[in-house]
């Protein structure tokens, strides 16, 4: 187990496309926003990041700035522990505004907030309050101690817990200890309001516990996170490697053993080139959510995997024109299972995939996966959906 993020810095070439709101605050801090043509053929605006604190990234995330992260390279290999832990970023991210939306929904349905509606009628707490920022930021920053306090009752018993459990061992409960911080210091400030304003209060202990419980909740939920990762890395491995054996047939004419080609550094790196030169590109990309405003999908996770080929304007018009003979649609277990004998990573493939399935079922996690195959070209695109 692992948390979201391991380096201080990430090299990677990613394209960032921002929602509204995102595109607006650089709009508005002078930042200029480029137009891309991403895989899927459409056009967006976003801003470009090659060397970045993955901490950056998460917060744009959690201000509900950025719609869509994609990133395309020939070969992902060299980049194979940044590309893991940029895929554990974004899921992290997601469980930590769930978790803070989730608290929000609970703590207005506790008796003690309901008690305070009705006899506060101009000061309603529901799911219509909104209370600016600056607002919220001076009422909590006269409450130093008592934030505190009201961290160390929530968290003691949690951390006993996690302490006694002989299951766990003493790496994983550090890990476990560290996490529960990081979900409370993610809350929003509309949830310490909340928290604060009830502290030592008739009904505080119904919102003690029902933090608690979310927190091992979704303690249970950041599993997936590494599972999704790796299963992310293997496909994009696949789909490298796949492009690499068929340049390799290209400029090695006679071989039928590609493996020997793609494996020996120096030749790796001539096909590395060639696929450059032709932008045969494995584009990877992470959707995240349907926006703030989009009801039910705010916990939602689209991964997609796929290749770009010579034909790509012409299936990305068929595809448009929805002519259904040239798609064939399977889900992901049937496409590993389709692979031709010999292919490498198919036994592999599967067994991450069952192990991603059977972690999602265990905490509620929604996973689903489709492949779309066009015959009338090599294209593959591989979509992992999840709901948290």
């Amino acid at each position: 187990m692992s948390g979201e993020k391991k380096k201080f810095i990430l090299d990677l070439p990613l394209k960032v496309i921002l929602t509204e709101e995102g595109a607006s605050h650089f709009i508005s801090n002078k930042k200029k926003l480029l137009r891309f043509r991403l895989a899927d053929n459409q056009e967006e605006y976003g801003v470009s990041l090659e060397h970045f604190s993955p901490n950056s990234v998460q917060n744009m995330i959690l201000l509900d700035y950025i719609s869509k992260i994609e990133i395309s390279m020939p070969e992902f290999v060299t980049k194979r522990q940044e590309i893991m832990d940029l895929s554990k970023l974004v899921v992290f991210s997601i469980l930590y505004k769930q978790f803070d939306r989730q608290i929000y929904n609970a703590l207005i349905q506790c008796d003690c907030v309901r008690h305070h509606n009705r006899a506060n009628p101009s000061q309603i707490i529901d799911e219509k309050t909104r209370l600016p920022d600056k607002q919220l930021r001076n009422n909590l920053s006269m409450k130093d101690n008592i934030i505190q306090q009201s961290r160390q009752s929530i968290l003691d018993p949690v951390w006993k817990g996690i302490m006694s459990n002989k299951d766990l061992s003493p790496e994983e409960k550090n890990v476990y200890l560290l996490m529960t911080e990081k979900f409370l210091n993610r809350l929003s400030l509309m949830n310490w309001y909340i928290i604060t304003k009830f502290f030592k209060q008739e009904g505080f202990n119904q919102i003690m516990q029902i933090i608690r419980q979310a927190l091992a909740e979704y303690m249970d939920k950041s599993k997936v996170a590494e599972y999704i990762s790796v299963m992310v890395m293997e496909l994009a491995l696949n789909c490298e490697n796949t492009n690499m054996r068929k340049e390799a047939k290209i400029l090695y004419h006679g071989i039928d053993n590609g493996d020997t080609l793609i494996f020996d550094p120096e030749i790796r790196a001539k096909i590395v080139q060639e696929l450059i030169k032709k932008q045969e590109l494995v584009f990877l990309s992470w959707k995240i959510g349907g926006g703030s405003a989009a009801i039910g999908k705010q916990g939602r996770l689209q991964i997609t995997l796929y290749n770009k080929v010579d034909e790509f304007q012409e299936v990305k018009e068929n595809i448009e024109s929805k002519m259904s003979a040239n798609t064939s649609k399977k889900s992901l277990i049937d496409f590993y299972r389709q692979m031709p004998d010999g292919e490498e990573g198919t036994d592999l493939g599967l067994y991450y995939l069952s192990y991603l399935d059977d972690a999602c079922k265990k905490v509620s996690v929604k996973f689903e996966s489709l492949v779309n195959q066009f015959s009338s070209s090599d294209l593959t695109v591989i979509n992992l959906i999840f709901y948290f």
